[in-house]
């Protein structure tokens, strides 16, 4: 007889975005006048920008040619994409990197939870609360944790409560732990690290031989030049972190999948006898073997991100997010809300009125705004009583969406 994996038994719902989708559509069905807008999941609107469409075309016109057809390629990406990323996105920073150290994949979130694949389940995990629920329901997933508590916490994580009291950016953890899992500019709270805060992680990683999961899918968000775009602007961080970028929000590659690793060669971890063993030569043959790289076409694509003429219409894309995002978080102040985010991050954080939950708050908006966000509680324990809305929307709908909440606010 086949058996399931249990471990999928313990997440407690279903997965927060489908159960938005779930609510949403039974709203729609029974009101099809509704003109609804959707600030809800961080999924972008904007087309794509001319430069990184024309590169997409003609590399898919590449495979129409025999001398120009591309079958398989190097699964941890062509060399072409990775040295424009770490020409033109790592170097600026003061950051060096080998080629070797980058691993161009289909998108972070798969690379947020495969990584996983090469770390062993006796590892002691330290989480964000509330932060993307991938990292948790991952690790549940493969079988570090035992049940949920009545709160929601699970057995077997380490949770940093990220509250208004500590600013959104969690405490060291009092107990040692084995990995640690830090999302700057964060989602869902729209708060930033600054250089002297991720130094204190950094530290902690090296005194503890601990690594660092350093989600950096926001960093083209970044407004203050005072705040790091990548873990490896602090000094040691080479020792002990992994990090993952994202082209979905930074280009618009939502529905195109695209993203990277990067994994420096210093970087180790021991072996169950106590050797320090390689992460990155780990991860090269995780990725060799499960995966078969991201298309030509999209990598085409990507790399057109950072021509000159494709970096500045991806700026005037990001910029024009960030200007929604501004809209709503001074719209929604101006009502009397208390607000965070929207400065370094495209996402507005929002604490719900009158002690009101978070899905409660939801219903409200959706059924008397017309308005979809993302209940915080969806984000972990510590969210419940905030509100998340995206600034990934039309222009238009932006405004609206702000006029229609503050005229029911009053």
């Amino acid at each position: 007889m086949a058996l399931i994996n249990d471990n999928y038994l313990k997440l407690k719902a279903g997965y927060l975005f489908p159960e938005i989708g779930r609510r949403v559509r039974a709203f729609a069905e029974a009101n099809p006048q509704a003109k609804i807008i959707r600030l809800g999941i961080g999924d972008v609107t904007r087309p794509l920008p001319p430069a990184i469409l024309k590169a997409f075309h003609e590399a898919v016109d590449d495979l129409s040619r025999v001398e120009t057809f591309a079958g398989y390629g190097p699964e941890q990406g062509y060399d072409w994409l990775v040295n424009a990323v770490i020409e033109k996105s790592y170097k600026p920073l003061g950051v060096s990197l080998a080629a070797t150290e980058m691993f161009i994949s289909d998108g972070s979130k798969c690379d947020c939870a495969n990584i996983l694949d090469i770390f062993a389940l006796d590892n002691k995990v330290a989480i964000g609360d509330p932060v993307y629920p991938v990292y948790n329901d991952t690790n549940v997933m493969i079988g570090r944790t035992g049940e949920a508590d009545e709160k929601g916490y699970y057995k077997g994580i380490v949770y940093l409560p990220c509250t208004e009291e500590n600013h959104f950016i969690p405490a060291l953890p009092t107990e040692k732990v084995d990995i640690i899992y830090l999302c700057f500019p964060n989602n869902p709270t729209g708060a930033v690290a600054t250089r002297e805060e991720l130094k204190k992680w950094v530290d902690y990683a090296l005194a503890n031989e601990a690594v660092i999961f350093f989600d950096a899918a926001y960093e083209a968000f970044i407004t203050d030049p005072s705040i790091p775009h990548s873990i490896y602007e602090i000094d040691g961080a080479k020792k002990c972190a992994i990090e993952f970028r994202s082209f979905s929000k930074t280009a618009g590659f939502t529905g195109v999948r695209c993203g990277l690793v990067v994994i420096p060669e210093e970087l180790t971890a021991r072996t169950s006898s106590g050797e320090p063993y390689s992460l990155n030569k780990l991860w090269l043959r995780r990725t060799t073997t499960k995966f078969n790289g991201a298309s030509y076409p999209v990598q085409r694509a990507a790399a057109a991100v950072y021509t000159d003429e494709g970096w500045r219409q991806t700026r005037e894309v990001i910029d024009y997010y960030m200007e929604n995002a501004r809209i709503i978080r001074e719209g929604l102040n101006g009502a009397g809300l208390t607000v965070y985010g929207g400065v370094n991050a495209p996402y507005i954080w929002l604490k719900t009125p009158g002690g009101m939950s978070s899905w409660d708050f939801f219903d409200k908006l959706l059924t008397e705004c017309n308005v979809v966000g993302t209940p915080g509680s969806g984000f972990g324990p510590s969210g419940e009583g905030f509100f998340r809305l995206s600034a990934f929307g039309n222009r238009d709908n932006v405004g609206e969406a702000v006029e229609r909440i503050k005229k029911n606010l009053k």
